[in-house]
């Protein structure tokens, strides 16, 4: 049986997990394909390559949508 103190310390792991892939926004490819997935259930779900050129790309065709340095 693990010690409260072991089960803590999980949690806590994985909260700064949550929170580095959110920050990061790593998080975002997992949100689309769900999003794909439950509202778009035939349509084909990008790699994640694939999403990540979409997203740069609309990022850099609206800067209100993120800033892009260089």
């Amino acid at each position: 049986m693990r010690s409260a103190l072991g089960r803590a310390a999980s949690r806590t792991v994985r909260g700064v997990r949550w929170y580095v892939r959110e920050l990061m926004d790593e998080s975002a490819y997992d949100r689309y394909v769900a999003h794909v997935r439950r509202d778009h259930p035939d349509a084909e779900v990008p790699n994640r390559r694939d999403f990540e050129r979409m997203r740069t790309a609309r990022q850099e065709a609206d800067p209100r949508q993120g800033f892009r340095c260089c």
